[in-house]
């Protein structure tokens, strides 16, 4: 895979695909603009090389159709001001307007798509959406980690139809970064996994358990492992067809190798709720009718005793439910451990980039993914569709 510094792209318009779906208040406000200032470098190089840049983006969920709170004239606002640039805003991604406004591109320009799923044509990876796409432009540049495991228009569609392909600076950041910490790490490799659910996350443990050394298994996920090592969690929640899955998994750490570290405490409380109260509790004595919502103290040190020799760490998904302050103490202690150790570390998953950002560690942290779904293909093992079409 080439990146933007490998091809020729001086005087050259360039088509980016980007990832500006970014968070929105009630008023159309930008509350986090990560997204944006991640592929300024990319935007800069471009800008230094002379080229015309279109760039393209989604935002949201619009279904195909064009809804106003969707539009990305926000984030043209926004990107102007930090690259120091006027960045026009097209009235749709195609179309003859388009057509004639992107023609006009000089060099040294930069012009923002409207949102691409506006057009159903976007996620169904139409070829006919996608080579009028590509016919705005000369290169194809994409930056989009976050979308890279998806199936689109402009991520797998446009590339075919395009003079030329290349990774932007972000990509190919996020899959350096990846690969130096799981197909290449500096051992010890610890992975801490967590998140609701076992099986949005079966295909990376079974993944990753061929490759740590350790691996921290928090979150509500942990109470379906426990349960299959016969542990009453009360009405914590559990995945009860996926006990001997879990079961298995346990074995096969045995049988690697790979040591796993399960929760030994918890903090508890009878409903899901800020007002209610809470205790904390040995996994053995949660009450029958109250549910395991954090990690407790003693699992804290636990886990942080597990990261004291780690030289790469690598994280998915919180400990508990942290948007709630009562049960945020147990991922707010896992930022620290993470963010102190002496580690290489890879923190990916929407989740814990905003645990990383409450908890005012995100400098601390060797790199955050800017994707979910893509991080957590990567760790599955698999490849990305977006990766995969530039290299094609």
């Amino acid at each position: 895979m080439k990146n933007i510094k490998d091809i020729d792209i001086r005087g050259k318009k360039l088509l980016v695909r980007v990832d500006f779906n970014v968070p929105l208040d009630e008023q159309g406000n930008i509350t986090d603009d990560i997204r944006i200032r991640s592929v300024l470098p990319t935007l800069n190089h471009a800008l230094d090389e002379n080229a015309a840049i279109i760039i393209c983006s989604h935002l949201g969920r619009p279904k195909g159709q064009v809804k106003a709170e969707f539009s990305l004239a926000p984030t043209a606002k926004r990107l102007s001001r930090l690259i120091g640039k006027e960045v026009g805003l097209a009235p749709d991604c195609l179309g003859p307007e388009v057509e004639a406004l992107a023609a006009a591109l000089m060099p040294g320009e930069i012009l923002l798509l409207e949102n691409l799923r506006f057009h159903p044509g976007e996620q169904a990876n139409d070829q006919t959406f996608a080579r009028a796409l590509a016919a705005l432009a000369e290169i194809y540049i994409n930056d989009a980690f976050a979308v890279a495991h998806r199936a689109h228009a402009s991520v797998v569609g446009v590339p075919r139809f395009t003079k030329g392909k290349a990774a932007g600076l972000l990509l190919q950041r996020e899959i350096d970064y990846f690969y130096r910490s799981v197909s290449n790490p500096i051992r010890p490799l610890v992975a801490i996994i967590g998140g609701a659910k076992v099986s949005s996350k079966l295909g990376a443990l079974t993944n990753l358990m061929d490759r740590v050394d350790k691996m921290i298994i928090g979150g509500a996920m942990a109470n379906t492992f426990l349960k299959s090592q016969g542990v009453d969690v009360g009405r914590s929640k559990v995945e009860e067809d996926l006990l001997d899955t879990a079961r298995r998994l346990v074995i096969k750490a045995q049988e690697k190798g790979v040591k796993l570290y399960l929760p030994v405490d918890c903090i508890v409380a009878p409903e899901l709720d800020a007002q209610v109260e809470t205790k904390r509790v040995t996994y053995q004595e949660i009450p029958a009718t109250w549910m395991a919502l954090d990690i407790g103290p003693a699992s804290t040190l636990l886990f942080n005793e597990a990261l004291e020799d780690a030289r790469t760490i690598i994280w998915n998904g919180p400990m508990g439910v942290f948007e709630i302050d009562a049960f945020a103490r147990g991922t707010m202690a896992m930022v620290q451990a993470v963010a102190r150790s002496h580690a290489l570390t890879i923190v990916g998953g929407g989740d814990t980039d905003v645990a990383v950002h409450r908890a005012g560690e995100f400098a601390s942290i060797s790199y955050v993914s800017t994707g979910g779904g893509a991080f957590l293909m990567l760790m599955e093992g698999k490849k990305l569709p977006g990766v995969e079409a530039l290299a094609a």
